[in-house]
C-alpha cells in the first residue's frame, strides 16, 4: 500500500518504520518544510494519508487530502470542534476518514473496560469518580484526546455526572480530570472510584509510542476499499 505521512516528528518516524516493516511504501512525507507538496505527483499517488501534526493545522490538512480523494487516518487531537464537518463530508461525499483519539490496541481495550466499569458503578452512588492523566511536556492539548474519550464514556454511563471539567476549574459535582505534563511520558491514564471505605481504579500506562504507530498503520490498512467515517470500534469490532 502507498502511504503518505503528514507530520514527520517522533510519531511520523515511528509510523514510517512500522509501515516499511509491514511491506508498505511511504511515497510522500509532508512536514513544515514542504507544505506545498499536497499537489506533488508523489502525494497524489498515495492510497491513504496518516496525519500526526498539530491541532491548529490538522483540519486544513484533512481538507486538502479529502479534496484530492485520499483517505485520511487522523492521529491529531485538539480539533474536535470541527469533527461534524468531517462526518458530513464522509456521509454526503463518500469520503474516507478514520479517527481515533488513541490508536493503541491496549488503550482501546482500556476504553471498553472503562465503559463496562462505568455501567456497573452507576448503581453505586457512594463512589465518586475522577481521572488522572500524565503526558509528555510537548503535548499541546489538555486534557488529551484519550482523556476526553474516557471522560465522555463515563458520562454516558454514570447518571450522577453530567459534565467533565479540568480539576482546577471544576467542583465535586463534575467529573474532574487531573492533567499533568511531565518529561517524556508517553501517556498514563487512570480512572479512580472512591468511597468512604475503599478505592477502585483501572490504569493504562504506555511504555513507548510503538503501540500508537502500529495501530495507526493497522487503521490505514483498514481503510482500503471502504468509505465513510471509521473508528477503532470498526477495526477491533467492539
Amino acid at each position: 500500500m502507498k502511504i503518505a505521512l503528514i507530520g514527520y516528528g517522533k510519531m511520523g518516524k515511528e509510523i514510517e518504520q512500522i509501515a516499511l516493516q509491514r511491506g508498505h511504501d511511504v511515497v510522500s512525507v509532508i512536514d513544515i518544510s514542504n507544505p506545498d507538496d499536497f499537489d506533488s505527483p508523489a502525494f497524489l499517488s498515495a492510497e491513504v494519508a496518516i496525519e500526526f501534526t498539530r491541532p491548529e493545522t490538522a483540519f486544513e490538512n484533512y481538507q486538502k487530502c479529502l479534496e484530492r480523494n485520499i483517505p485520511v487516518v487522523s492521529g491529531t487531537t485538539g480539533w474536535l470542534h470541527r469533527l461534524d464537518e468531517i462526518k458530513k463530508a464522509c456521509a454526503e461525499n463518500g469520503k474516507t476518514f478514520f479517527y481515533a483519539s488513541n490508536f493503541s490496541i491496549g488503550v482501546n481495550i482500556f476504553f471498553a473496560v472503562n465503559r463496562q466499569l462505568a455501567k456497573i458503578m452507576n448503581q453505586y452512588p457512594q463512589y465518586d469518580v475522577c481521572m488522572e492523566e500524565i503526558h509528555h511536556i510537548h503535548k499541546l492539548d489538555s486534557p488529551s484526546g484519550t482523556g476526553i474519550t474516557l471522560a465522555e464514556d463515563i458520562l454516558k454511563n454514570i447518571n450522577r455526572k453530567t459534565q467533565w471539567k479540568e480539576a482546577e476549574s471544576g467542583n465535586n459535582d463534575d467529573l474532574l480530570i487531573h492533567s499533568k505534563r511531565e518529561g517524556e511520558v508517553p501517556g498514563i491514564h487512570k480512572i479512580i472510584y472512591e468511597s468512604e471505605v475503599d478505592i477502585l481504579s483501572i490504569k493504562h500506562k504506555a511504555k513507548n509510542r510503538k503501540g500508537l504507530a502500529f495501530g495507526a498503520v493497522l487503521a490505514a490498512e483498514f481503510t482500503q476499499g471502504k468509505s465513510g467515517f471509521l473508528t477503532m470500534n470498526d477495526l477491533l469490532k467492539f
